[in-house]
């Protein structure tokens, strides 16, 4: 009896202090933060530590904040008592977060918000576990940020989108990993965005270019999507009902929506069973629309040089839009990789010659036009109306090599 006393008594001083070791870490990297002068380099040794509470970053300029590498510094936020967030920086500019991993934050795992200037270098951010609705929405997530580098970067069960950049300006994804997220890559009312070298893997959806309503910054465009690997997206959807990416079917390799000047080109897209690139207005979502100043509609979207590949395999009959394609489409097995929703903006005259939607030379290209505001009596397999080249976009210049 004496002895097991003593073994229980020993384990709870090694928990006490594995616990006061976590604490002071957390307490010593926080207090660095508050104090760090511009210019200066936050650094966390190799290990892992357990936070309860978020750590935040404002108002500083020239800040690193660096690992020992991905898997060697492991900062879990299990079980956080305090802040939405793992790490949350805000009102900075020239901020760079690198060589380090994230885990289970309670929401988000990084958010930025109006930071001049936010780089993530080598850093993965993740829900251990089985991917579910109660995991954070996003990985990554800047928003309302200018100059955004996102590079050599893993994303892993976020319940909205793992790479997440919203209403900013001058992006880079690049050299990325997202996988068992409902979406791996989002760009969404931004502009001026490069998206390429990246593994979109086994999402519900691999890259969506969207433009929503009733935001700040109204109006996306100017991205490109290429020589990214989107495969296996067939992941089953887990993202909280009312959130938009609940919508997403399964299946699904890139989905542009209601974006105007969209490339996508030299990516590798395949076996995405349900919709290998989709094309669509604002109301496929069925959702109401109440902003007055929000264009619903998708134009200068042009879908070139990529490589489809797909199963022989019906599509996905979850949600609104599987039972749509399963029922009133009846496509059986033979899916075409590429949709348009063909919904027409009745508004501008020629409408139909002016949306510029261009879709050519594409490996194994196939497309279908749903004719979605008319009950889909009007579908069809012809592209050629569709076969048309737009200039193509320059490439953003936004200070990074």
């Amino acid at each position: 009896m004496k002895q097991t006393t003593t073994i229980l008594t020993s384990l709870l001083v090694a928990t006490l202090a594995v616990t006061a070791v976590a604490q002071t870490t957390e307490k010593s990297l926080q207090t660095k933060c508050i104090m760090a002068e511009d210019g200066e380099t936050i650094t966390i040794e190799a290990g892992n530590f357990h936070f309860l509470k978020s750590i935040s970053l404002e108002s500083k300029k020239n800040i690193i904040i660096k690992g020992a590498g991905i898997d060697k510094t492991i900062i879990s936020f299990k079980g956080q008592t305090s802040g939405a967030e793992g790490f949350k920086i805000s009102n900075a500019s020239n901020i760079t977060l690198q060589d380090l991993t994230v885990q289970d934050a309670k929401g988000d795992a990084i958010k930025t918000m109006a930071v001049e200037g936010i780089n993530f270098i080598n850093v993965k951010a993740e829900w251990t576990g089985t991917p579910k609705k109660t995991n954070g929405s996003y990985a990554f997530y800047p928003v309302s940020c200018t100059n955004v580098l996102i590079d050599g970067c893993v994303a892993i069960g976020a319940s909205d989108a793992g790479i997440y950049v919203g209403q900013s300006k001058n992006i880079i994804v690049r050299n990325c990993k997202a996988y068992h997220n409902v979406a791996g890559i989002e760009i969404e009312n931004s502009l001026n965005a490069e998206v390429y070298n990246n593994e979109a893997i086994e999402n519900t959806g691999g890259v969506l270019v969207f433009d929503l309503p009733d935001l700040k910054q109204k109006k996306g465009g100017h991205v490109r999507v290429y020589n990214n690997t989107i495969k296996n997206n067939n992941f089953a959807n887990f993202a909280p009902k009312g959130n938009i990416v609940a919508k997403v079917l399964k299946g699904t390799g890139v989905l542009v929506l209601a974006t105007s000047g969209v490339e996508i080109f030299d990516n590798q897209i395949i076996n995405n069973n349900s919709m290998s690139t989709g094309i669509v207005s604002y109301y496929m979502t069925e959702n109401p629309i109440n902003d007055q100043g929000y264009d619903p509609y998708p134009t200068n979207i042009f879908i070139y040089n990529n490589n489809y590949e797909r199963a022989h395999v019906r599509v996905s009959a979850k949600g609104r839009l599987g039972k749509i394609f399963r029922v009133k489409l009846r496509l059986g097995k033979d899916v075409p990789h590429i949709f348009y929703d063909g919904i027409a903006n009745d508004k501008i005259k020629d409408y139909e010659t002016t949306r510029n939607i261009c879709v050519r030379n594409n490996k194994n290209e196939s497309f279908i036009n749903l004719d979605a505001a008319h009950d889909f009596k009007g579908k069809s397999v012809d592209i050629k109306p569709f076969n048309c080249e737009l200039p193509k976009l320059t490439k953003s210049s936004i200070g990074r090599k």
